[in-house]
C-alpha cells in the first residue's frame, strides 16, 4: 500500500502550518471494528556495561518479587518485562584496541567494520533499518534516531573512523544515521508540516501558541467521539502540552546558562531554584529531566502511529558525567573501578539511574490503552549495553533487558538465566517478532532464540 493511502486513512488535528496526528482511536477506525494494531520496536543503549551482580537477578522469584537493587524500578512492571542472561556480543579482533567504538557500533549490526577499510565506514545495515525498510512506508517518519549528547568523537582508536564511536544507526553499509539531540527538533519533526503523500517536508517551529490553537480544535473533534476515546485523546492533549511545557523549560535554563557563562545577571532568584543546564549537553541536575523528556517523545510518536521503530543513545561510548547522582567525574573513568569499593558503587549507580529512565518509557506505554491492552503490548522495547563489563571490557555476557509483548509474539514476566545465543541471534529474533521477513540473519545470527517467543 502506497505512503498516500495509508497516511490519508490517519486522524490528524491540524492548524496553521502543522498537523498533529492522534492515537489510533476506535470512534476513528476506517472500515475494520477492531483494527489490528502495528508492532513497534524501540532500542535504548547505554554503555560500559553494568555491575554484574547488582543486575542479574538469582532467581525467577527474585525477579519479579525483589529485583537487584539496578532494576528495582522495574519491579511494578515486572509482568512486562523479560530478561535473558547468556546473550554474546561481537567478537572484536583484530579491534582490540577499540572497545568502546565497537559496543555502540556493533550493537545494533552485530558486525565488525571491513578491516581494510578503516578509515572508512563499512560495517553493515543495522537492525532498526531493516525494519524501518520494511515498515517506513506507512507512517511519517520511517524511523526515529535520538541521542542525549553530540555524536562527535576525536579519537581514532585502531585506525577506526570516528562514526563507529558514535552510531548505532546505519541505513546501509557505508551511511550512518544522524541523531537528533535537540528535543525541541524532535517535536517540530513528529508534528511539523506535511507535504505530498504526507511526507514530512518542512519542519515548521511547534511553540505553544501554535500548539494550542491546534488543540483547540480537539474540541469538535471530542464530541464525535465514544467516551472512552475521549478520555484517550484528553490523555493525549495533556501530554502533548506537558511535553511542550518540559521543553520550554530546559530551553530556558539553557538560555541562562549561556547568560551566566557570559557573565550576565539571570533571573535565578534564590538557593532553591535548579541551576541553568545546557539543553544540548545535559551534564547539570536534570539530567533525567532531559531524558525523560526524549523518552515522552518517542511514546507520542509510537502512540500516534507517526513512526515504528526508533532508537535511542542515552549516552556516547566515552561516557557522560552524573552531578544529578553526585559526583561530576565521567562514567568511562569510574568503569575501570578495580577493587574500588566507592567507584563500583558510583557505576552501580549510574546503571541504576539508566534503567530508571527506560523504566520511565515503559511504564507510560504500559498506561496507555490501545484496544483491548495497552501501547506497550504492541510494542517490544529493548534496553542495553554492548559490553558486559566495562572494567575489563568484557562481551560474553551482555546485559539485555526486554519491555512489551510484540502483539503477543514475546513471552514477559520471565528471567531465562541460561540463554544460549548471540547479539545478532537476538536481534534477528526480535525482528522476527516484530514481523519483518528476512532473507538473511542479522551479523553474526545463526539461530532465532526460540525461548524468547510466547
Amino acid at each position: 500500500m502506497k505512503r498516500s493511502s495509508l497516511v490519508d486513512r490517519r486522524a490528524f488535528l491540524k492548524g496553521t502550518g502543522v498537523s498533529l496526528a492522534l492515537p489510533f482511536m476506535d470512534s476513528l477506525a476506517f472500515g475494520a471494528k477492531t483494527p489490528k494494531h502495528p508492532i513497534r520496536l524501540a532500542f535504548m543503549y547505554m554503555p560500559h556495561g553494568v555491575i554484574m551482580d547488582q543486575f542479574w537477578p538469582k532467581n525467577q522469584d527474585d525477579f519479579l518479587n525483589s529485583p537487584p537493587q539496578i532494576i528495582q524500578s522495574l519491579q511494578p512492571i515486572m509482568e512486562q518485562c523479560l530478561m535473558m542472561k547468556g546473550i554474546s556480543g561481537v567478537p572484536i579482533a583484530p579491534f582490540n584496541g577499540a572497545p568502546h567504538a565497537l559496543e555502540l557500533s556493533t550493537w545494533l549490526t552485530a558486525r565488525l567494520p571491513n578491516a581494510s577499510s578503516r578509515g572508512r565506514i563499512n560495517i553493515s545495515i543495522s537492525a532498526d533499518q531493516i525494519m524501518a525498510n520494511y515498515v517506513g512506508s506507512q507512517t511519517l517518519l520511517p524511523s526515529l534516531e535520538l541521542a542525549t549528547m553530540p555524536q562527535t568523537w576525536k579519537e581514532n582508536q585502531e585506525g577506526l573512523h570516528e562514526a563507529y564511536y558514535s552510531h548505532c544507526s546505519y541505513r546501509s553499509p557505508t551511511q550512518p544515521v544522524p541523531a537528533e539531540i535537540d528535543p525541541r527538533n524532535v517535536l517540530n519533526r513528529l508534528f511539523g508540516k506535511n507535504g505530498k503523500e504526507g511526507r514530512v517536508s518542512k519542519v515548521n517551529p511547534l511553540d505553544r501558541q501554535m500548539l494550542d490553537k491546534v488543540l483547540s480544535g480537539a474540541r469538535d473533534l471530542r464530541r464525535t467521539l465514544a467516551k472512552s476515546d475521549q478520555e484517550k485523546l484528553d490523555e493525549y492533549l495533556d501530554s502533548m502540552r506537558s511535553v511542550e511545557r518540559r521543553i520550554a523549560a530546559i530551553e530556558s535554563r539553557q538560555k541562562e546558562a549561556a547568560l551566566e557563562k557570559a557573565g550576565v545577571h539571570t533571573s535565578k532568584k534564590n538557593s532553591t531554584d535548579s541551576p541553568p543546564i545546557e539543553v544540548k549537553i545535559p551534564e547539570g541536575d536534570k539530567r533525567s529531566e532531559y531524558m525523560q523528556v526524549m523518552c515522552d517523545l518517542t511514546v507520542l510518536a509510537f502512540q500516534t502511529d507517526t513512526t515504528r521503530v526508533s532508537t535511542y543513545i542515552g549516552s556516547r561510548p566515552n561516557g557522560a558525567s552524573y552531578p544529578e547522582l553526585g559526583f561530576p567525574n565521567q562514567h568511562h573513568s569510574q568503569t575501570h573501578y578495580g577493587k574500588d569499593k566507592e567507584m563500583i558503587r558510583k557505576v552501580s549507580a549510574i546503571n541504576e539511574f539508566n534503567v530508571e529512565q527506560f523504566s520511565y518509557m515503559i511504564k507510560k506505554m504500559h498506561s496507555l490503552k490501545e484496544g483491548a491492552g495497552s501501547l506497550l503490548d504492541n510494542c517490544i522495547m529493548m534496553w542495553g549495553s554492548g559490553l558486559e563489563d566495562g572494567n575489563k571490557h568484557r562481551r560474553d555476557n551482555l546485559p539485555f533487558i526486554l519491555a512489551g509483548k510484540g502483539g503477543g509474539t514475546l513471552k514477559t514476566g520471565r528471567y531465562l538465566n541460561n540463554v544460549t545465543g548471540n547479539q545478532g541471534d537476538l536481534l534477528t529474533t526480535l525482528l522476527s517478532c516484530a514481523g519483518v521477513p528476512l532473507d538473511r540473519p542479522i551479523g553474526i545470527a545463526n539461530k532465532q532464540i526460540e525461548e524468547i517467543k510466547a
